[in-house]
């Protein structure tokens, strides 16, 4: 086939298109739907994994969460966080026990009100220790971060994350030096950290950080008062040359003997690695894809048949048309190769169509949701690639009987 015979191939299926446009519009209907499918999942997976992958990166795929986990009380076991949580020596013995430890932290949350001048808003505290920067270091737009000394000395000192600072503050005033006041105490603001982004409904940015001897003595340290200087969770950043993985067994059988657990008594612990999270997430991610492909897929195979139907309607309307078009020569790898043309340009549609209708749902779903999304350039291949495919694939029967037609009994079908 020339290149010469391919427009004329295209010519003339354009114009087939052309003369049925609502019923060929019907038919891509199926095509459009699973193209528009394919480009929403594949944006909201890729936006997915690419938001957490940020997150995790800013986090460091090198730091260990441990959290307090379940005990048994009477009996009854009382849910995750239940546990003892962890205090100063817990962590002091973490950091000088345990082989890897290049720098730990406590973190010690909880839910606070934040006031300055008539603004208010409601948010979480993270009462730290100043090694916090070494373990998971959080640039600063303006500032400074806590010191040891104001940590010793459980200093009112804050701050702010941009969710905080947008709700409290003018657009494009520097809170630093200004007193706000979290659960009716007053904190000077020392810093404003920069923004670490929103994945769904968490807001890492929504934040007021202070030093954890305050956050204790002041702020939340009455829901942990069963343990005397608690710091709530440790987060642990291992360094460069400990395998991780190794460094987790051994952090869980130190932690084991600290918290005199002895077999077979589950951990009341939980130890965390953010590089699993992706990993988990990622599974997950790609499992969800698989479901949502196969819905797509489906929807391109009732596409398919339904170009497949109609193109059998069409050779048996254009039969006399056939017969003729064999009779001044044409060869019945020229009809297949027509009607065969007609199939894949009605797919080739079909496809655009529903890739444009993707990426405005994907637009809309960004804008409405507030979703990361992402989509590739590879995705795109593969949509216009299917669409041709299922062209080829539920055209070739029509084509084929085409093809195959008597020219004289062609010429006389009424």
């Amino acid at each position: 086939m020339n290149l010469q015979e391919l427009g004329e191939f295209l010519k003339v299926a354009l114009t087939a298109l052309r003369l049925n446009l609502m019923r060929s519009a019907l038919t891509a209907l199926g095509i459009i739907i699973g193209v528009a499918s394919v480009i929403v999942m594949a944006a909201i997976g890729n936006g997915a994994s690419m938001a957490l992958e940020k997150q995790v990166s800013a986090l460091g795929t090198r730091v260990i969460n441990v959290f307090p986990g379940a005990a048994r009380v009477g009996g009854r076991n009382t849910g995750f966080g239940g546990a003892a949580p962890f205090s100063e020596s817990d962590l002091r013995a973490v950091r000088d026990g345990v082989p890897g430890v290049a720098a730990i932290s406590g973190q010690l949350n909880g839910s606070v009100s934040v006031v300055s001048g008539a603004a208010n808003w409601s948010t979480q505290v993270n009462g730290v220790h100043a090694e916090y920067q070494d373990v998971r270091p959080w640039p600063l737009l303006s500032g400074r971060f806590l010191t040891r000394e104001e940590v010793a000395s459980g200093a009112k000192v804050a701050l702010l994350g941009t969710s905080v600072t947008r709700e409290l503050y003018e657009a494009g005033s520097d809170p630093v030096g200004s007193i706000v006041r979290i659960n009716n105490i007053p904190f000077e603001v020392i810093g404003l950290l920069s923004s670490r982004g929103a994945s769904g409904p968490m807001d890492a940015d929504d934040v007021v950080m202070v030093p954890i001897t305050t956050a204790r003595s002041r702020l939340v340290g009455r829901v942990f008062a069963t343990v005397p200087n608690t710091v709530g969770q440790l987060i642990v950043r291992v360094d460069n040359v400990t395998d991780i993985d190794q460094f987790q067994a051994e952090l869980a059988t130190f932690l084991r003997k600290l918290r005199r657990i002895k077999p077979p008594d589950a951990d009341n612990f939980n130890i965390r690695n953010f590089a699993e999270l992706v990993q988990t997430f990622n599974a997950q991610q790609a499992t969800l894809r698989i479901l949502l492909a196969t819905t797509a897929a489906m929807s391109l195979v009732v596409g398919g048949i339904g170009i497949m139907n109609i193109m059998l309607v069409s050779v048996t309307e254009r039969t006399r048309e056939i017969g003729l078009r064999m009779a001044v020569g044409a060869r019945g790898v020229d009809v297949m190769a027509q009607f065969l043309t007609e199939a894949i340009l009605l797919c080739l549609a079909g496809g655009l169509v529903g890739l444009l209708l993707g990426v405005v749902i994907t637009v809309v779903i960004s804008s409405v949701a507030g979703w990361t999304v992402a989509i590739g350039a590879g995705t795109v291949a593969m949509a216009i690639a299917v669409s041709a495919g299922v062209g080829i694939v539920f055209g070739f029967l029509p084509a084929r009987r085409a093809a195959q037609l008597n020219p004289i009994e062609a010429l006389r079908y009424e």
